[in-house]
């Protein structure tokens, strides 16, 4: 069987060419399109010049945690309106249920059956002395900023990476992005008051004490007042920070475009860029860290929200017990959070706009798996999954169903809500088709660029295909209304005589059983017999993650 190595750029089912030479071939295949001044995109109905392109990807947003898509405590009235001018995906799925193999499905394009990244892979340990950064994204992997600063755009990424440490060969700066601001390592990223973030090669010390993400209270000292609390904050909230920087990068690509002076002084110590054209597009990858615990967030935004949430004998403090940091308002604080991502969203549009970029940009909003089962989070309270069955780290729906906005004003249709099944690693493709480039082939994404356009999806499998390796290790399709899990890989692969015997699945027919509650294994073995042929031939082995009930 084939397998994926550690440094494997790509799949080993693929014709893997140098990086340089493939990044050469698809800029070939894009001039054409740019010499025209239009979008290559067959069919999608998008016409008109290459837009700038915001990607807001949330940590751990739930698929019920926006108004627009039935939040009903919690604020979002910014993205709520990007909803309303715009489109929503109402079936649109994560790449896994973690974090790092996510971004590397946005990045790549690939899922996570021939992903190089599939887990949230740690480089060394989980101290704090330990090395920051996660297992690195190879440098041979042609990614979605190498496409798009290939044919011209200008490319950021601020906020959370997770794809490679300082010096790593998976460092933003190695993989297409001319400026990187935030945090390099997810673990770093527990504690959203860190005492550093990175510009591109360099520490930006903030003005926080070190304090650990993790600790925990046996009971609320006596006495204890919010000032007591605020010893798990500090003077720099990390997401205000990296929001500020993509506002000023925003508006410093805007005055770099007014002035044609071919510097907008963002790039600090890496010096290439993606165009030597003043007016080329940007394309910022907005990595925010937010609703991801700890539960933390500056006090205004907390104080919008009921005080009576976490007073009995509704609720109470959370003192830590389920990782990560105790909260004094658990509730209004994840509340706080949430609406701290609108507030971004908000302030990002109004950044595009003051600029006269607005009617040319495109902002989607997405997230990289379901709310979290930890660290102070109730879901129940917040009716964060709208009822799906599961959470973070598990292929049910909860764990993998997220919410997608998309606004484009004059090219997407205000109000539109779509219902195809389509997932997380589409969007590689489909933003080099959007963007005027042609994407590497072969990868498993298919471009949504005509269903954004009010079109019929065309040339997509029809289904969306996640293995997770950790945990419980798992795998899932999902056909049409029709989903297949096998939800406990590691137990059916442990050696206790159960040599040639297939793994567990469990069959669901979402449109009668959103919940997943009837598994119809036992009654429809040609759906058995469908999920299976599909899960046995999109998985290829990793090295690095290995499940051996299937490898």
């Amino acid at each position: 069987m084939a397998r994926i190595s550690p440094n494997a750029g790509t799949s080993t089912r693929l014709h893997v060419w140098p990086k340089r030479l493939a990044m050469l071939a698809l800029a070939l295949l894009a001039l054409p399109a740019l010499a025209q001044g239009r979008v290559d995109r067959p069919g999608s109905g998008l016409a008109g010049t290459r837009p700038n392109i915001i990607l807001v990807f949330c940590d751990d947003l739930g698929y019920a945690e926006l108004g627009c898509y039935g939040q009903e405590r919690i604020q979002t009235p910014s993205i709520d309106r990007l909803a309303d001018e715009g489109l929503r995906l109402t079936r649109f799925y994560s790449a896994s249920t973690v974090c790092a193999p996510a971004r590397c499905a946005i990045m790549t394009g690939y899922h996570t059956g021939h992903g190089v990244i599939r887990g949230n892979r740690e480089v060394g340990g989980w101290g704090p002395e330990e090395p920051e950064g996660q297992w690195p994204l190879p440098d041979a992997q042609v990614t979605l900023a190498e496409v798009l600063r290939g044919v011209g755009y200008s490319t950021a990424c601020i906020g959370k990476w997770g794809l490679g440490g300082p010096g790593s060969e998976g460092h933003p700066s190695r993989q297409g992005f001319d400026h990187f601001y935030g945090y390099l390592c997810q673990r770093v990223a527990h504690n959203l008051y860190p005492t550093h973030l990175w510009r591109n090669h360099d520490v930006d010390v903030l003005r926080n004490d070190y304090f650990p993400a993790h600790q925990r209270l046996d009971a609320v000292p006596e006495g204890w007042t919010t000032a007591d609390w605020n010893q798990y904050r500090g003077p720099d909230f990390a997401p205000g920070e990296m929001l500020d920087e993509a506002v000023r990068w925003i508006g410093r690509h805007a005055a770099r475009g007014r002035d044609a002076d071919g510097s907008d002084g963002t790039h600090g110590t890496h010096t290439t860029h993606g165009s030597n054209d003043p007016h080329a597009p940007f394309f910022l990858y907005f990595s925010t860290i937010l609703p991801h615990a700890a539960l933390q967030a500056p006090q205004e935004f907390v104080d919008r929200y009921p005080r009576e949430w976490d007073q009995p004998p509704l609720g109470g403090a959370y003192l830590g017990q389920q990782g990560y940091l105790p909260c004094e308002r658990p509730r209004a604080t994840y509340a706080a959070m949430i609406e701290y991502i609108d507030h971004s969203v908000g302030r990002l549009r109004e950044a595009v706009e003051a600029a006269g970029l607005g009617d040319n940009t495109l902002i989607i909003v997405t997230s990289d798996n379901g709310t979290t089962f930890n660290g102070g989070v109730d879901r129940a309270f917040f009716d964060s999954l709208g009822g799906l069955r599961g959470f973070k780290t598990n292929l049910y729906e909860g764990g993998i169903r997220v919410p997608f906005v998309a606004w484009w004003p004059g090219r997407i249709a205000p109000g539109t809500t779509r219902d195809e099944v389509v997932g997380l690693y589409d969007l590689m493709p489909t933003l080099c088709a959007i963007g005027g480039a042609a994407p590497p082939a072969r990868i498993d994404g298919v471009s949504l660029a005509g269903l954004l356009g009010g079109a019929a999806l065309e040339g997509h499998p029809g289904y969306v295909y996640i293995e997770y390796p950790e945990g419980a290790q798992q795998q899932c399709v999902i056909v049409g209304d029709i989903k297949g899990i096998r939800p406990r890989l590691r137990e059916d692969g442990r050696e206790d005589g159960r040599e040639g015997r297939r793994p567990t699945i469990e069959v669901y027919d979402l449109s009668t059983d959103p919940f997943e509650t009837r598994d119809l294994a036992g009654l429809r073995p040609d759906l058995v017999e469908l999920c299976e042929s599909i899960m046995d031939r999109e998985h290829i082995a990793s090295d690095l993650f290995p499940i051996p009930a299937i490898d």
